[in-house]
């Protein structure tokens, strides 16, 4: 393949704008917020998981207060009837009086174990709902670090997609100066090796493999015509001749 030794020379400023766009890109996916987004979103999904169980811990313990209050009014209702039987002197007989007495002894240590079971469920209740308060606050602080990051995430990303515009712009530019043929080498190369296609031919050393030519292939290349594309034979990359290349 021949081109012209001008073409060849953009061919280095054409790779330089790929550079700078691989650079670009791999910024963009290297950005320390997404780790950091990535950590909090994990923080933020097992705070959420134990305020759901610090919620439903406390709608159980409530539901469960109501039905031991509920239990502690039915035996104090019992035991006032009790009561007002007895006060009422319409119980006569020694022995209906003395089991009265002793339902309504029953009655009082059964209000009394209730009320302790009420006082415990309270104590679980209040404990599920400082947690549950404790644990709404942290998802809180964890949504507001999400959120700053992703604002700054989302800063960077302008600016990288800005760089990434204006270069993709000046390599669009210089692509169309530059004959077909050779950029499609150019490319089909680069596709292949890491995204270089063309290196500048520095001291006799490729600057694409940093390997130092073979004298022979330095006296063929010193041979060739100046619109000659001539390939480096360690990497084959398009060898790019200047007046630094020490031929």
């Amino acid at each position: 393949m021949n081109a012209a030794p001008a073409d060849q020379i953009r061919l280095l400023d054409l790779q330089d704008l790929d550079v700078r766009l691989q650079q670009i890109a791999h910024k963009r996916r290297s950005l320390p917020e997404h780790a950091e987004i990535e950590a909090l979103t994990k923080d933020l999904t097992q705070l959420r998981d134990l305020l759901v169980a610090a919620q439903t811990e406390e709608s159980d313990t409530a539901r469960e207060q109501i039905k031991a209050e509920q239990d502690v009014d039915q035996v104090r209702q019992r035991a006032s009837r009790d009561q007002q039987r007895l006060d009422s002197g319409a119980v006569t007989s020694p022995k209906d009086l003395e089991n009265l007495q002793r339902e309504i002894a029953s009655l009082a240590k059964r209000q009394g174990d209730l009320e302790d079971v009420v006082l415990e469920i309270m104590e679980r209740r209040e404990s599920a709902q400082e947690r549950a308060a404790e644990l709404t606050e942290r998802v809180a602080s964890v949504e507001s670090k999400i959120d700053d990051a992703t604002t700054r995430r989302d800063a960077a990303f302008e600016t990288l997609d800005s760089e990434a515009a204006t270069a993709t712009k000046e390599r669009e530019v210089l692509a169309g100066v530059i004959p077909a043929d050779l950029i499609k080498l150019y490319d089909k190369l680069r596709a292949q090796q890491g995204g270089v296609g063309a290196a500048k031919l520095y001291q006799r050393t490729c600057q694409g493999c940093r390997q130092e030519l073979a004298i022979t292939d330095i006296n063929e290349i010193r041979s060739a015509a100046p619109d000659t594309v001539v390939r480096c034979e360690n990497c084959r990359r398009i060898l790019v001749r200047t007046s630094e290349s020490g031929l």
